[in-house]
């Protein structure tokens, strides 16, 4: 079985107003050296089978068809045996 996770984040050019809402609370609570704070999402999928190469592809294609809007976001991704 092999486990993907995938980061989703929004592309570096995109405002991302939960990121500086952290970064605020964050700075209002004292931590003052701060250079940026940016809000993502995690995606754990587990496949059934072994093949690592055929996992990055059908990964790939699932990111580019349904999990990541790729006008806004950017992503990669980790593939691990479980």
């Amino acid at each position: 079985m092999l486990r993907a996770e995938i980061n989703i984040t929004l592309k570096r050019t995109i405002s991302d107003p939960q990121g500086l809402t952290v970064k605020h609370a964050l700075e209002s609570l004292g931590y003052k050296d701060l250079a940026d704070v940016r809000i993502g999402k995690l995606v754990i999928i587990k496949l059934n089978f072994k093949d690592k190469k055929r996992a990055k592809q059908e990964i790939n294609e699932m990111c580019k068809k349904l999990l990541v809007n790729p006008i806004i976001e950017d992503y990669h991704f980790k593939i691990k045996e479980e």
